[in-house]
């Protein structure tokens, strides 16, 4: 069981009191972490875990020094408080430190479910027996991860801010294959509510790919329209949120949006904004600064609006934080972790209909930057890729390469699907629809 808000604060408040900073902000974060792993249809690892540490930045003489420890006795806290004002004393001072934040309120967010919270490795073993009774009689294997977290969240400073949330995460991912090179197929799920999971639904999802999937043909490289499935859109999205909506890198001007606020970067109907309060599932309701989080308009009908900041790349650009920095060890900058796209009015079964040759992506495979200054990405389909010919899927084919320019292929975005799914991936999670696009380029074919 997490600590409770009252024990946290006491742990804080005790080391705000001793700390020998000028000004001192503290983040606390808990995490109890409980998985169970099953491949070739066999359960295989159950592990429960837990930990919790404070990050400490301090402030002395104009030097800005971090600190962590997950030794939370008062000894523990001391010696990180110390370790802290040693660290700054060795530094020169941080002329473009924005000071702490300002106390404000957050609007809370309902994202702790007990059902999530009190999971059992019974209960996910059963999951797993729905997908593996759907799997065995079709001869088929499956392998994956189900994995539930709780976490706790505070921040307080030396000017008096002081916020509280707790969230539960569910997640349920899904491989299955019949033969390790040609037949495989994936799904996955996640949610703040464990029930809202339908392991039986995502097994069978992932195990028709993998039979569909016998067989594959290879294609010849080249630009092809392309459905991509949510998850193959928020895999994309997750790299924009580095490589386009964060505001260090805007801020430097290297960020694929500097120079373009205002300026049309993708199709019409493109609409992509952050939201920590999307119900479907929503996030921390204020940043590791302690600032209340803001939903920020990102792309607007094609058009760039904005990007996310915490209060140094805020300062930078002359503008106010939105709420979206990262724990203070973190050097990567701000980060939009609830990425959203708006939907459109078309089915999955109508963009194939209306397709007369291109290909559906179930989605990508180590997607990874190639061109980060025109968000250009590296990666290969994976786990269920199908020709379509004439408005019907008609063969799986072997994965290909794909090197889409982020921007530029949802510039040629035909048609978006209307319904949404949310798409988990490392902290961050997309909701996001299936999309359309024409001329969707493919250098290789990654078997041959």
């Amino acid at each position: 069981m997490l600590r409770a808000r009252d024990q946290v604060f006491a742990l804080l408040e005790a080391a705000l009191a001793r700390s020998p900073g000028e000004a001192t902000e503290l983040v606390y974060h808990e995490n109890r972490e409980a998985t169970t792993r099953f491949a070739e249809n066999l359960i295989h690892q159950n592990m429960d875990s837990t930990d919790a540490r404070v990050i400490v930045r301090l402030v002395k003489d104009g030097k800005v020094a971090v600190a962590s420890t997950n030794d939370l006795s008062d000894a523990g806290l001391a010696q990180v408080l110390d370790n802290a004002a040693q660290i700054a004393s060795l530094l020169e001072p941080d002329a473009s430190f924005p000071g702490l934040a300002d106390p404000a309120t957050a609007t809370a967010v309902r994202a702790y479910f007990e059902s999530t919270a009190n999971d059992s490795p019974a209960a996910r073993a059963d999951a797993i027996r729905q997908i593996v009774d759907l799997a065995k009689p079709q001869g088929i294997q499956t392998a994956g991860l189900y994995q539930v977290e709780t976490q706790a969240i505070a921040v307080a400073n030396s000017k008096g801010v002081r916020h509280w949330h707790t969230e539960t995460r569910a997640e349920l991912s899904i491989s299955a294959s019949e033969d390790a090179t040609t037949a495989q197929g994936w799904s996955i799920g996640a949610a703040r509510d464990r029930t809202r999971l339908d392991a039986a639904q995502l097994g069978h999802v992932a195990i028709d790919k993998a039979m569909r999937s016998r067989n594959p043909e290879a294609i010849p490289a080249g630009d092809y329209t392309v459905i991509l499935e949510p998850a193959a859109v928020g895999q994309m999205l997750l790299f924009l949120g580095f490589l386009a909506f964060s505001g260090k890198s805007f801020a430097q001007g290297r960020g694929v949006l500097s120079g373009k606020i205002g300026e049309k970067v993708t199709g019409d109907n493109i609409t992509i904004y952050d939201d920590a309060f999307l119900p479907e599932y929503p996030g921390v309701p204020f940043d590791f600064e302690g600032t209340p989080k803001q939903k920020v308009a990102l792309i607007e009908n094609g058009i760039a609006r904005g990007v996310v900041h915490d209060r140094r790349s805020a300062r930078q650009a002359g503008v106010a934080s939105t709420g979206h920095a990262l724990p203070p060890d973190n050097a990567r900058g701000p980060y939009p972790k609830n990425l959203v796209m708006s939907p459109g009015t078309a089915s999955l079964d109508e963009m194939i209909a209306s397709t007369a040759r291109g290909i559906l992506v179930t989605h990508f495979w180590y997607l990874n930057y190639l061109n980060p200054m025109k968000a250009q990405l590296t990666g290969s389909t994976r786990d269920g890729t199908f020709l379509i010919e004439s408005g019907k899927i008609t063969k799986p084919i072997r994965n290909l390469r794909a090197t889409p320019a982020v921007l530029e292929v949802l510039s040629r975005a035909e048609m978006i699907g209307r319904d949404r799914v949310v798409y988990p991936q490392y902290s961050a999670v997309m909701y996001v629809p299936a999309l359309k696009i024409a001329a969707f380029p493919f250098v290789e074919d990654t078997e041959s």
